[in-house]
């Protein structure tokens, strides 16, 4: 029997309260992949991050590893029972849901969603012709939240509905820090964070449960996924149970909206450090679609634009940690896990091994050159999960990103107007505490902040 790599309270707390994303990663990287024991008070999670022990965890074995514990709960208070959660209630879900989200439905959103970007990357013409920079995060949560309207309400709703949506689900993102972080802290002690939590909490409720009601009013017999959810589910129980419709449209909401916002932001710093990519980016957008629109059949041209995408969730992974828990005892690369445990992946640090990535913290878009990963491990690379819970936007995901990247860069030089070292905030996503400012320059200029 093999015994994990064991991390003692005095060293885990003081350095997961300094730098949370960064020293967990850490303390696998260092491990070298190996298991490692996290000793957190009472609480003594397992930090899985070999491609071995990943598979078995997410894929193999996943029916013994399931998405229950004291990690699931601050999440559920906001996403509820539906493709986030897991048994019948995920089931339920997965079977209505997936239908809309493989990659021949995305493709007939896609004129619908590339004239949507199109429209609100050119209303950022003003602050271009001014020299006013833009909040890189703000712009890129705006632009996504009116193309996933679009997916999963038809884009019939107003305006202000949506745009109340995003910000209340952005505070829960970021406010469950300290919940994910020591997440067996009683509930009835109040920590930083919970009552921006819950107020943000009860908002998203009286937003999703107006558009729900909506929605039934109007019956379209549309294609958005909200109507698809309520025709699914009225077919199903012989009376659409809306706790459950509300819980379906706010966990695809959240996977959808939030975390392509979020690693959008990123791709700017990147950029900047790496001018040699930002330049190969710029001439493939300007090869393939010219001064624009950016249509839907130039995505599949953009090869090097997919390759930036794919960099960059391997850098910062939509889903940054995967908590599981033990359903029964079981072993892991040999290590006795017992059951009732908790087992947190890790694609953070997954995607930072050196066994498994050469410069495994540099940028390299080229790592991801069509034919060029055939020799690696295929559970080395898992930014939207992996087995029956891999994240159904994945598609959604390699449309939309690089429809508004291309509409961004065929029409705006970008430059960061002020570079600095970043923080990685935890949360649903891992986010820049710092804001990052955008200096738009109309396309043809060149130019530096």
């Amino acid at each position: 029997m093999t015994k994990p790599r064991i991390l003692p309270f005095h060293r885990v707390v003081p350095r997961l309260l300094k730098d949370p994303v960064t020293e967990l990663a850490n303390m696998g990287t260092e491990a070298g992949g190996r298991i490692v024991r996290l000793h957190i008070g009472p609480f003594r999670p397992y930090l899985i991050s070999h491609p071995d022990h990943v598979q078995q965890v997410l894929k193999t074995d996943s029916a013994n590893f399931v998405r229950e514990g004291m990690f699931w709960r601050p999440i559920r208070r906001v996403t509820g029972r539906s493709i986030l959660g897991d048994g019948e209630g995920w089931s339920s879900s997965r079977k209505i849901l997936q239908p809309l989200f493989t990659s021949r439905y995305t493709a007939s959103l896609a004129d619908d969603m590339a004239q949507i970007v199109a429209a609100r990357v050119a209303e950022l013409d003003g602050h271009a012709r001014s020299g006013r920079p833009v909040d890189g995060h703000h712009e890129m949560t705006t632009i996504v939240n009116e193309t996933i309207v679009k997916v999963l309400f038809g884009g019939r709703i107003p305006g202000d509905v949506a745009e109340r949506l995003l910000p209340e689900l952005s505070t829960c993102a970021t406010t469950i820090s300290f919940r994910l972080l020591f997440p067996f802290v009683p509930y009835s002690v109040k920590v930083p964070g919970d009552r921006a939590f819950l107020a943000a909490a009860k908002k998203i409720d009286e937003i999703v449960y107006s558009l729900i009601e909506w929605a039934r009013k109007e019956d379209t017999g549309g294609n958005e996924v909200i109507s698809a959810i309520l025709r699914a589910r009225m077919r199903q129980e012989g009376g659409a149970d809306l706790r459950q419709v509300r819980d379906d449209l706010v966990s695809i909401y959240a996977a959808a909206a939030e975390t392509t916002a979020v690693s959008l932001t990123w791709l700017w710093p990147l950029l900047h450090d790496h001018p040699e990519v930002r330049a190969t980016l710029q001439e493939e957008i300007d090869q393939v679609v010219g001064e624009g629109p950016v249509l839907p059949e130039h995505v599949a041209r953009l090869t090097y634009l997919r390759m930036v995408l794919q960099e960059l969730v391997r850098l910062y992974p939509p889903g940054w940690i995967i908590p599981r828990q033990a359903v029964a005892g079981t072993e892991i690369g040999g290590v006795a896990v017992k059951a009732g445990s908790q087992v947190l992946v890790s694609p953070f640090t997954t995607h930072r091994l050196a066994e498994f990535w050469e410069r495994p913290l540099e940028f390299d878009p080229e790592r991801w050159t069509p034919g060029g990963n055939e020799r690696r491990h295929r559970y080395a690379s898992i930014p939207f999960g992996a087995g029956p819970h891999v994240c159904l936007g994945q598609h959604l995901f390699f449309l939309k990103a690089p429809l508004v990247i291309a509409n961004l860069l065929s029409r705006y030089r970008i430059v960061l107007a002020n570079p600095q070292r970043l923080t990685l905030v935890p949360g649903a996503s891992v986010r820049p505490k710092e804001t990052l400012m955008l200096k738009l320059l109309p396309a043809g200029r060149t130019g530096t902040a």
